[in-house]
Parts: C-alpha cells; structure tokens; sequence
C-alpha cells in the first residue's frame, strides 16, 4: 500500500534573530533574519510556493510580527501549542532538539494534524489583546511587590516597595481607561462588550479579556468553545480501567478571566448558581463543579454573541 502523500505544508520555528522555515517532505531549513528585509524576503518566497498552511509556535510574542505579516496578505496560518509539537516529536521517535529540527516538525505536525487556520484579527482587536497582556504582566508585578512588602522589614526597603505598589496600581487604572477607549471607538467590540456584561458575574473588563484573548467568540459551536480554552473533559480510559476525567491545554488567558467570572456567578448568577448546587448535590468536588461552571458559562457567552441577543433569565 502507498504511503499517502502529505500537504506541503510549511513550518516555521520563531527566534528573537531569526526565523527557520521548512517545507514538509523536504530536507532543507531556509534561515531568514528577523528583520523588515528578511521578512519581505520570506513573505515573497510564501507567495512563490503558496503552501496549504504555515504552521508556527506561541513564542510569548516573538511571533506576533510574522503572523500579522502573513494575515495581512491572506495566508492561512495556525499558532500551536508548543508542548503538542514536541509531544508530536516524541512520537514520531525524535528526541533531538534544534531550530532546523523543530522547524521540520512543524512542518510536519501542521501536515498530519491539518488544524484549523487562526481566524484573521483587525488592527483593533491585537491592539486589545496587547493592552490585555499588558495589563496581566501589571498585576503579576503588583501582586510580587505585595508578597514582598509582607516580609519586607526596612523601613526604606518598605517605602520602595510601596512607591512601586502605587506605580503598579496607578498603571492597571491607565491601562483600564486605554482599553475603554479602544472598545468605545470600536462599534463591534463596543457591542459584544455590551452583551456579554449582561450575563450576572460578567463585568466590561472580563468581557474585554475574553475578546482579546478568543477573539473566535461567536463563531463556535459548544465543542470547539470549550476546547479553545482548555475547558473541554480529557478521557483516561484504558481497557477495563476508567480514569478521572481532565482539562488541559487550551488558552489559559480565557480560563483566567473565566475562573473569577465563575466565582461571581455561582453567587448571583441564577443559572449558573443552580448548575454549581446540582454539582455539589452529586458529590463533585467543588473544583470539578466550578471547572463545569466555567464550561457552561462560556457556552452562554458564545451563544450570546452568536445570535447577537443580550442575557435573558
């Protein structure tokens, strides 16, 4: 039997300096600089060989400029998980790790897999999604400088710490007020903002956050939400052996900005609140209830944006 042929898809591992591109089915890596030239130069080269899907990891942001890039000129593309690409790796029995190696296993989990291309974002929503990663990294340095002043005993090692502690709240309350700003002047951010802070527990920055970081909201089915944000049940089954079920992977930004909305709609929010008591009734922990919650709630939210209708009990 002939061995099917794979899709010349393409794989791109995303350096600081540099970025390694591989074609799968072939052996050689391209290497271009990361830089205004090298990226006409690779954008030129993609248009010549028109592949499939190009295939690139998360990289913390290395990778925003070449996928912005490559959106702009219609280029289906897919942002993966790194850890899937080296499980992947694993699998197919390679346990090496370079750049010209990755960029070959992109290539070809991008082939195998065939996932889903990302959906192309406005000028708007990245400027969102920069502000909500932003504004993230604020309250992480915020909540360190706290943890510190709490064991923190000089007093001008103190004062230091708490003219930092004013810079970071002060900076989270600038940060809010830009994202206001960008979701006013926007009418269909200003809109889905307006509908999701209908739903009891969901407030406008919470709406913000799940726009910026699932800006597919609306356009999914209940399977495809859950999974998205690493809210989806993980079977553990084997033969006779039945396994706890799990969540995994996913957007942690979604489930981030989903847990403390959850928190608040097991209190106020009619439906959810009965859901996390029936839960509770059958002996689930309440982790496993409120992980459910949040699965149930992001349905709702979905639906909501989806057929454009505001909360209704």
């Amino acid at each position: 039997m002939v061995a099917p042929t794979l899709p010349r898809c393409v794989g791109v591992d995303v350096a600081k300096r540099h970025w390694d591109v591989a074609v799968c089915g072939e052996r050689r890596v391209r290497r271009f600089v990361a830089d205004e030239r090298g990226l006409a130069e690779l954008t030129a080269w993609l248009a010549e060989l028109a592949p499939p899907l190009v295939c690139l990891e998360a990289t913390g942001g290395c990778e925003t400029t070449l996928v912005e890039a490559l959106q702009a000129r219609g280029q289906r593309l897919k942002v993966v998980n790194p850890r899937q690409v080296r499980d992947f790796a694993r699998a197919m029995g390679e346990l090496a790790k370079t750049d010209q190696i990755d960029a070959q296993m992109i290539a070809r989990f991008g082939a195998v897999k065939n996932p889903e291309p990302d959906e192309p974002t406005g000028e708007n929503q990245r400027k969102l999604r920069a502000w909500r990663v932003r504004r993230q990294q604020a309250i992480d340095a915020l909540t360190q400088e706290k943890n510190r002043l709490g064991v923190t005993r000089d007093a001008d090692a103190r004062r230091s710490l708490e003219r930092a502690i004013d810079f970071y709240r002060q900076e989270i309350d600038q940060i809010d007020r830009r994202i206001a700003e960008l979701t006013a002047a926007d009418a269909t951010l200003r809109r889905r903002i307006e509908l999701l802070a209908t739903v009891p527990g969901v407030g406008a920055t919470t709406a913000a956050g799940l726009l910026a970081e699932l800006p597919e909201l609306g356009t999914l089915n209940r399977g495809q939400a859950a999974k998205l944000a690493g809210l989806a049940p993980i079977n553990r089954d084997s033969g006779t052996l039945r396994g706890k079920r799990m969540i995994g992977g996913g957007r942690a930004g979604v489930r981030r900005a989903l847990y403390m909305a959850t928190l608040v709609a097991t209190r106020f929010n009619a439906v959810i609140r009965r859901h996390y008591q029936q839960l509770l009734e059958k002996g689930k922990p309440k982790m496993v209830a409120l992980t459910a919650c949040m699965r149930k709630l992001l349905i709702i939210l979905n639906a909501i944006v989806k057929n454009d209708l505001a909360w209704k009990t």
